[in-house]
C-alpha cells in the first residue's frame, strides 16, 4: 500500500482519482489547491503525488518545484488537459516523473503511479546500498570479500531493476535494454577485448536508455511519425541518461558510453558529433548492438525487420556510420556463430 497525494481543482476527478487507487489498496489524500498539498506533505509520508497544471494562484510546475526542493524523492505525476510539446518538455525539465494528459483513463492512471512507484523503490534501494557500502569501508580490511560480492549483487540487480522500470515505461521495448546488453557483450568477447572493457559494455548496454526514464510516455509509445519537437525531447534521453548515471556509483565510464552511443563515425550522430577515434571502442559497440536489435524488433511505428535486414544495413554503412571491425564481428558473430538473441540476464563475475 502506498500514500498518494491527488491535486486537482476539480472535484469530480479528485473523487474518481480517489476510487481508482483506492481499489487497487493505495491510501489516498486529497488536495484542491497547492496550499492545502503542501499542509499535507509536511504531516504525512507520502509515496507519490498526482498534480494538475492549471490552478489557481499557484501551478503545479510550481509544486513541482517547491517539492523538489523540500521532498525530492517523492516521484510527482503531472497531468493537464491543454498539452502542448512545450509544456511536455517543461515538466521533463523540472524533473517529473510522468507527463498524462486529461481525460485520464484508469489504466493511464495505474499505469503511471505503478511506475513511478517502483521508481521510489529504486530511489530507495540505492540509498539502502550506499549505507551498507559506508558500513563496510568503515570495517574495509574484514569485510573486503563480503563486499565484493554483495557489489557484484547489488550491481547486477539494481541494473536489472532499471531495465525492468524501462520496460514498464515502454512496453513496446521489452527486453530491449537485455539483449543490447548481451549481444554487445558477445561482440566485445568476439573482438578478444580485455575483461573490464567487456564488463562495462555489458552494463552500458543494460543502461544505455536510462534517459528515457524522463520522456513523456506519450511520445515513446506514439504509434505515428513523431513531429520534429518530440524527435528532439526523444534525443535529450541521451543527456538526460548521462546525468542519472553519474550519480550511481559504478567502477566503469558507463556514463560516457550511454552518451556516446547514438554518435557515428563519419560524424553525423548526436550529440556531441564526434567522428573516428574520439568515439570509445565501447560506444562504436554499443552503437552497432542497439542499431541490429530495434531494426530486428517491433515498434509502435513499424512493424520488425528481419536480422538479415537490420545486418544488412550495418554492412552497407560499414565504414561510414559504423566501425569496421565492430561491424565485421557482428556479421561473423550472426552469420558464422549463429548468434541468437538473448533476453535472460547474464551474470558476470565483476573485474573492479
Amino acid at each position: 500500500m502506498a500514500n498518494i497525494l491527488i491535486v486537482d481543482d476539480e472535484k469530480s476527478i479528485r473523487k474518481t482519482f480517489e476510487v481508482f487507487l483506492k481499489k487497487e489498496g493505495h491510501k489516498v489524500f486529497l488536495s484542491e489547491d497547492v496550499n492545502s498539498a503542501l499542509e499535507i506533505v509536511e504531516k504525512n509520508s507520502l509515496d507519490l503525488i498526482i498534480t494538475d497544471i492549471i490552478m489557481p494562484r499557484i501551478t503545479g510546475i510550481e509544486l513541482l518545484n517547491l517539492l523538489k526542493e523540500k521532498e525530492p524523492d517523492i516521484p510527482i505525476i503531472i497531468m493537464t488537459g491543454e498539452p502542448t510539446v512545450e509544456t511536455a518538455k517543461k515538466a521533463v525539465k523540472d524533473n517529473a516523473n510522468d507527463y498524462l494528459i486529461k481525460p485520464v483513463s484508469k489504466y493511464n492512471l495505474l499505469k503511471a503511479a505503478n511506475y513511478a512507484l517502483k521508481q521510489k523503490e529504486l530511489i530507495e534501494s540505492k540509498k539502502k546500498l550506499e549505507a551498507e557500502n559506508k558500513e563496510y569501508r568503515n570495517n574495509l580490511e574484514i569485510l573486503v570479500k563480503r563486499r565484493t560480492e554483495s557489489l557484484e549483487k547489488a550491481v547486477h540487480s539494481t541494473i536489472t531493476t532499471i531495465a525492468e522500470i524501462l520496460e514498464s515505461k515502454d512496453p513496446y521495448t521489452a527486453g530491449h535494454e537485455k539483449k543490447v546488453g548481451n549481444l554487445a557483450l558477445a561482440i566485445a568477447e568476439k573482438m578478444n577485448l580485455s575483461k573490464k572493457q567487456k564488463d562495462c559494455i555489458y552494463f552500458a548496454g543494460y543502461l544505455h536508455d536510462i534517459g528515457k526514464l524522463l520522456v513523456p510516455a506519450e511520445i515513446l509509445s506514439k504509434p505515428g511519425k513523431l513531429s520534429r519537437a518530440e524527435y528532439c525531447v526523444v534525443k535529450d534521453h541521451v543527456e538526460s541518461g548521462c546525468k542519472l548515471l553519474k550519480n550511481i556509483e559504478l567502477p566503469w565510464p558507463v556514463e560516457e558510453v550511454v552518451y556516446q552511443h547514438h554518435e557515428r563515425i563519419d560524424g553525423s550522430g548526436y550529440p556531441q558529433n564526434l567522428k573516428g577515434e574520439k568515439i570509445s571502442i565501447e560506444a562504436k559497440i554499443l552503437a552497432v548492438s542497439d542499431v541490429v536489435e530495434a531494426m530486428a524488433s517491433h515498434r509502435p511505428y513499424r512493424p520488425s525487420f528481419s536480422v538479415k535486414t537490420a545486418l544488412d544495413e550495418i554492412g552497407k554503412n560499414n565504414g561510414i556510420l559504423y566501425d569496421e571491425d565492430v561491424v565485421k564481428a557482428t556479421l561473423d558473430l550472426f552469420i558464422i556463430d549463429k548468434y541468437k538473441f538473448i533476453v535472460k540476464s547474464q551474470y558476470i563475475k565483476i573485474e573492479v
